[in-house]
């Protein structure tokens, strides 16, 4: 049976994906809990996400996918992780990393502070020496950054993965786990300044379990711009079939930015291209929210209540179910949202009665 795990951290990012045949995906991580600060609700991330694969017996994960460098998407790795290019961060408490991904924008991104910085230190290090690394954009967006440190473009690129195409090394077939592509694009930038949401990793996960298909969109903090691209790109080359989802993971901690570039007065008028992949649900789904509890009222940061309705709409239509994750399973002790998935198709955990009581609703398998 596979399994995702989503944590409780506000309005961040870090989830598990664990296959079939043990391997395991850690997308993001985000230490956002305050250990001083008894009233904080949100998880303890390093000590749970240890539990969960299995430490101390098992010490690495097989990938780390970071889907852009905010904060809210990369603090505590100094702190967790056995990072390569520095002996500061080696010693035996540290998770072992096999394989970093990162958008291109990482690397070549200048002025990063905290722990963005060093992960970009990190990836550039794994990049330069060609050893347990992929960076996603089209080959070209890393000619003049390669060149500036005196390397030839040529023995890189194998290393690079480009939007529309799978990650090389991973099949549904041999591995139960398949990853295609579909952002960030090749964007030059001037003066190293990047908006990172718009080249945020975005991809479609194909997890085989039990001879079922279960297809999640690990989405980051995609914005509108880049989701019409994206669903354009992907229509035009009649590969609709690569934004079909059984899980959604909502888009930038349940902003309305993802939908459209009007919250709207009540309710977010997602764009064509966003109504349209809201649409390639599968009957029966999951939408997460990785965010801090909805508000009934307009805010300026997310969850925007706007988005959120709009979202309901959705979840109403195809008898999906939608969760956040500060309110999972209630409000008032947040916990790790487990999805497991085998035969049947994804399954969502459900608290009944009282928090301490959980059952499981069996969510109906994606057809075709």
């Amino acid at each position: 049976m596979a399994k995702i795990t989503f944590y409780p951290l506000g309005n961040a990012d870090s989830y598990l994906i664990q296959t079939d045949q043990d391997k395991y995906f850690l997308f993001d991580f985000a230490e956002m809990r305050n250990p001083e600060d008894n009233a904080d609700k949100r998880m303890l991330l390093e000590e749970n996400l240890k539990r969960d694969i299995g430490w101390p017996t098992r010490r690495a994960i097989d990938v780390l996918a970071i889907s852009h460098g905010d904060n809210d998407h990369v603090k505590g790795i100094s702190d967790t992780f056995w990072l390569e290019h520095a002996k500061t961060y080696q010693d035996a408490n540290r998770i072992i990393i096999k394989e970093l991904w990162v958008p291109a924008a990482l690397i070549v991104e200048e002025g990063s502070e905290d722990d963005t910085r060093v992960i970009r230190q990190e990836a550039r290090h794994r990049f330069l020496e060609k050893k347990g690394i992929k960076v996603f954009a089209r080959p070209e967006h890393l000619k003049d950054w390669l060149e500036s440190k005196g390397k030839r473009f040529e023995d890189y690129r194998d290393l690079i993965c480009d939007a529309g195409k799978t990650v090389p090394g991973w099949t549904v077939q041999r591995d139960s786990i398949e990853f295609f592509v579909h952002s960030p694009f090749a964007e030059k930038v001037k003066d190293g300044l990047l908006d990172r949401n718009t080249h945020s990793l975005v991809m479609q996960v194909s997890i085989n379990s039990g001879g079922n298909i279960t297809k999640l969109l690990a989405t980051g903090d995609s914005v509108s711009e880049q989701w019409e691209k994206i669903i354009q790109i992907t229509r035009y080359h009649k590969n609709d079939m690569k934004l079909g989802w059984d899980i959604f993971k909502i888009p930038h901690h349940c902003s309305y930015k993802a939908m459209s570039k009007d919250k709207g007065t009540y309710i977010t008028t997602p764009t064509e291209e966003f109504q349209w992949l809201l649409d390639q649900g599968a009957n029966c789904g999951i939408l997460v929210s990785t965010s801090k509890e909805s508000h009934a009222t307009t805010t300026e940061q997310p969850p925007h209540i706007e988005a959120y309705r709009r979202y309901q709409e959705t979840a109403k239509q195809l008898d999906a179910d939608l969760v956040v994750t500060m309110e999972y399973p209630n409000k008032q002790n947040p916990q790790r949202l487990v999805i497991t998935i085998d035969g049947k198709g994804p399954i969502l955990k459900k608290a009944i009665s009282s928090p301490s009581v959980i059952t499981t609703s069996q969510r109906a398998p994606r057809v075709g």
